[in-house]
């Protein structure tokens, strides 16, 4: 599988996918985000409890999300803006070193945006 940074514009620190595990351009992609607890965030609101703040899980799903519609693009200057967020809900903390699966479903698409649905999970268990 190629590398997100190969398909996706994003870079290192706001890269939030280390691997993509399977892609389907324009239907789906998966993936994982591995944080270590070293990101600079961690040491944020809570630094006796560090938890990756659920905004960065929305992200990370965007980001899978943009490789399974970039991943069939032809316009070499194609960037995937984020347009909003539906019915997002975070249903599990989760903690530095702990691997966050990616998942994300495009269920709509045309020239100029597009619309999915994403899951992010840890050992099975739901986060958002």
């Amino acid at each position: 599988m190629p590398r997100p940074e190969a398909i996706i514009p994003h870079r290192p620190p706001f890269l939030l996918v280390d691997e993509i595990t399977e892609i389907v351009p324009d239907e789906r992609a998966t993936g994982y985000w591995h944080p270590t607890g070293d990101e600079a965030f961690f040491a944020g609101p809570f630094p006796d409890a560090p938890v990756v703040p659920g905004v960065l899980l929305i992200e990370a799903l965007a980001q899978v999300g943009a490789v399974a519609a970039m991943a069939g693009e032809t316009d070499a200057d194609a960037i995937p803006f984020f347009g909003g967020i539906d019915k997002a809900r975070f249903r599990r903390q989760v903690r530095p070193g702990e691997r966050i699966d990616l998942d994300v479903e495009l269920t709509q698409r045309s020239k100029r945006a597009g619309k999915g649905q994403g899951r992010a999970t840890v050992d099975g268990e739901l986060a958002c």
